[in-house]
């Protein structure tokens, strides 16, 4: 008699080895694709490099290394700070685009007295939280924020208002290119009958530093971005008060642009009734107030300004 085949035995065999074969292939594929990635970023890389020039900002998907993303979560390029109260329904996507805006980005989230659990969501997501059991205000919050930022350029942006990355990358992109603070060109409403009293303080404070030209733009409208040095000069106590920090940003001489056009007066829909006063507008003014008091005590009694040929001694 023919001796028995132990074809289970040999069956089983074909399938393992059959299985580690696809194992082989498909890591080598993986590791083609992660190869090919790296190859067009160093391609970026190399020819900014020989051309002088800075590369251009890189979004999430350029990167796929672990070792390089615990190195930007511990060194990261940019520090996006969003004071928020009560967020729930827009928290999660607004730290998540904010998370788009470089690879080399940190995320803080500052918790003003939050209730509703949007602390917590935005940890999910992937930011640093700082919780507050009572409520700082927003400029407060931007303050605490940008005093534990490690990035070199501090993004500002609001919890309730969802930005897609792709329109917050130029304020980035305009402190890279040598701005040392990027304001929003949103200057407020101006073909209405009676102008804003906020709006009309934020005319007034540039027409008064002699800067007309950045009309209603302010350091008190988000998106707005500064660099790290630029900080140091203003002073991180400043960001309390934002006029304040904008008047000392221009008569210390630091380059103050504009930068791209966020209609935030439409985003953020949130008013005080007509028949009310509004509490906002009387915090904004007493801010532009002091905005100009720090200028009178910082240069001389006419905000460092010419009397032109006036003789006011000859006056009695």
């Amino acid at each position: 008699m023919m001796p028995r085949v132990k074809r289970g035995k040999r069956s089983r065999g074909s399938v393992q080895a059959k299985l580690r074969s696809k194992q082989r292939a498909t890591q080598q594929r993986r590791l083609k694709r992660t190869s090919r990635k790296r190859d067009r970023t160093n391609t970026v890389r190399y020819a900014a490099k020989k051309s002088g020039k800075q590369p251009p900002l890189l979004t999430a998907d350029t990167y796929d290394s672990s070792h390089e993303r615990d190195f930007h979560r511990h060194n990261p390029v940019v520090s996006v700070i969003i004071p928020v109260l009560n967020e729930r329904k827009t928290i999660r996507r607004v730290v998540l685009e904010a998370r788009r805006i470089h690879p080399n980005t940190e995320v803080i989230v500052v918790s003003n007295g939050t209730t509703d659990g949007s602390d917590r969501l935005a940890e999910r997501a992937g930011a640093k939280v700082l919780r507050y059991k009572q409520a700082l205000g927003h400029d407060v919050g931007r303050k605490a924020g940008a005093e534990v930022a490690k990035g070199s350029i501090l993004l500002f942006i609001d919890g309730d208002m969802v930005l897609a990355a792709k329109q917050l990358r130029p304020f980035v992109q305009a402190i890279k290119d040598g701005a040392d603070v990027a304001l929003n060109q949103y200057s407020g409403p101006q073909q209405q009958r009676d102008i804003h009293p906020v709006v009309l303080a934020k005319y007034a404070l540039n027409a008064l530093l002699q800067h007309s030209e950045l009309r209603g733009m302010s350091m008190t409208a988000v998106p707005h971005a500064l660099s790290l040095s630029a900080l140091q000069i203003i002073g991180v106590e400043h960001l309390a008060t934002p006029p304040v920090a904008h008047a000392i940003a221009l008569q210390k001489g630091l380059k103050v642009r504009g930068c791209t056009y966020i209609p935030v007066g439409k985003l953020n829909m949130r008013r005080a009734s007509s028949t009310a006063a509004d509490p906002l507008k009387l915090v904004v003014d007493n801010d532009h107030m002091q905005a100009v008091r720090w200028l009178l005590e910082n240069t001389d009694r006419r905000g460092g300004l010419t009397d032109l040929n006036r003789q006011r001694q000859q006056v009695r």
